[in-house]
């Protein structure tokens, strides 16, 4: 039982810290697009695929 008086605060302070760095992960905008990081390489792609199209 002493156990419980040791990993209850412990297990409070993990949950807190991550808590607190997804809020400042929040402020600094990386949850901002999460679409376009998926599927930039597929625009990439077909950017070059013009690009060559039109050189020839």
């Amino acid at each position: 039982m002493n156990v419980v008086y040791i990993l209850l605060p412990v297990a409070l302070l993990i949950a807190v810290g991550y808590l607190v760095l997804f809020i400042i992960s929040v402020r600094k905008g990386q949850y901002d697009d999460t679409t376009t990081p998926a599927v930039r390489m597929l625009f990439d792609d077909e950017a070059e695929k013009q690009d060559d199209d039109e050189e020839q």
